[in-house]
């Protein structure tokens, strides 16, 4: 009898986390190699959200908290939700975790029973699908192409919907392509959604505030008031303050449900950090004008990314309009062949040779489901991913021979 259990045979570990710690690892051996994995931002924390941390720990707010966040951290998030997504909620229809990633989990876990469907478009983050499995549910995959500028139609949301369908996941901006729906594109999968009200939808948001060029940002419930009892609206600090390692993500939603993800929380974590908890009602309730210098930082880094990986042979590139993130096809380098006669099959096989060879470490499309593409973060300072998008020129121009797929 194996001491592991089956259900952790349906899943893998996480691809995006595995690349960054093969790119730590080859740094601490001496390699020169420049990580593009991590979906973290490189701007250090804004001083009056640390401040408010330690303001706490001078308080004595050390000690446990209500397992699903503290009332002070609730308004804060309830006044967010309103003053920047026109959404009203209460106490009891907010939740607080340890990062959005537990939010998610738990609200799966919360809801699906054996055998539920849950629509995931693709390219998605790598855990969305191995949480439903997790949660014994059947994951349907959902395909937004390139043509589509990585975005799902109506049509193909309306035939992947079954009477087993429990939840959309839905992510704007994306990652790992950076796309960003607009509000006409919610509305028009929000009228296939209103048709089936057993259909419900987990907006994933937490790229929110991560938008560029003037584009205006919405979310589910907002545009599409029908679904307001259907829809679980997640956020977090992670992205937007630069606080990856402070572990606070929260959601919106049905008081039923927020009241099952309590009960899951209160047996598995409790609560979350009460230190981190302060610092993240200071960080929404604050002055954000700072983001408006980071957008501009993270969208001169796109633009120079995107414009260095077209000029790169065999590989295109689509400007997204949020997130930090680009989703290159490498479709022009399938078929040909590494200096050293390897032949690159897939997208796997050619982001192991931007590794091997130039000491890029990115992630290969089929860990987001869509293939061939491989995910770029731009979350790092400018002269890195210069000198990143000139090895991979650089090795891109050393491939011989002619790509058997269309690029």
């Amino acid at each position: 009898m194996s001491l592991v259990a089956d259900r952790l045979g349906r899943i893998k570990p996480s691809p995006t986390i595995a690349v960054t710690n093969k790119a730590k690892e080859l740094k601490a051996a001496g390699r020169d190699v420049i990580g593009l994995g991590a979906g973290e931002p490189d701007f250090d924390t804004p001083d009056y959200i640390k401040n408010a941390a330690k303001t706490a720990m001078d308080n004595g707010d050390t000690k446990y908290t209500a397992v699903d966040g503290t009332p002070a951290l609730k308004d804060a998030i309830i006044e967010k939700f309103k003053r920047e997504n026109d959404l009203e909620y209460a106490r009891d229809q907010i939740s607080v975790g340890t990062g959005g990633k537990q939010i998610l989990y738990n609200a799966l876990m919360a809801s699906v029973n054996p055998g539920d469907e849950v629509v995931i478009p693709a390219p998605f983050w790598v855990s969305y699908p191995d949480m439903v499995l997790l949660a014994e549910g059947t994951p349907v995959i959902v395909d937004a192409t390139a043509a589509n500028n990585f975005k799902m139609q109506p049509a193909d949301l309306e035939a992947a919907i079954t009477p087993k369908t429990k939840w959309l996941i839905f992510n704007s901006p994306s990652n790992p392509t950076g796309a960003a729906y607009t509000r006409e594109e919610i509305q028009a999968l929000a009228d296939v959604l209103v048709k089936h009200p057993h259909v419900y939808i987990m907006t994933d948001d937490m790229y929110e505030h991560l938008v560029y060029e003037g584009f205006e940002y919405t979310t589910f419930a907002q545009v599409e008031p029908k679904l307001y009892d259907r829809t679980l609206t997640v956020n977090g600090v992670s992205k937007a303050f630069s606080m990856t390692g402070w572990r606070i993500g929260y959601a919106g939603g049905p008081k039923e449900l927020i009241k099952a993800m309590s009960k899951i929380q209160s047996q598995s974590t409790s609560n979350p950090c009460s230190i981190s908890q302060a610092a993240a009602a200071a960080a929404i309730s604050g002055d954000t004008s700072f983001m408006d210098e980071w957008r501009e930082a993270f969208k001169d880094r796109r633009d120079t990314v995107v414009k260095m990986l077209n000029d790169a042979d065999g590989i295109e590139c689509i400007n997204p309009e949020g997130a930090f993130y680009v989703y290159p096809s490498c479709a022009g380098c399938i078929g040909k062949t590494t200096p050293d006669g390897k032949k690159i099959e897939s997208d796997e096989d050619f982001v192991t040779y931007l590794l091997e060879t130039e000491g890029v470490a990115c992630v290969q499309g089929a860990a987001f489901g869509l293939s061939p593409h491989f995910r770029i973060s731009y979350a790092t300072d400018k002269d890195s991913l210069v000198e990143a998008c000139t090895r991979i020129q650089k090795a891109c121009a050393a491939l011989e021979g002619e790509a058997t797929k269309a690029a």
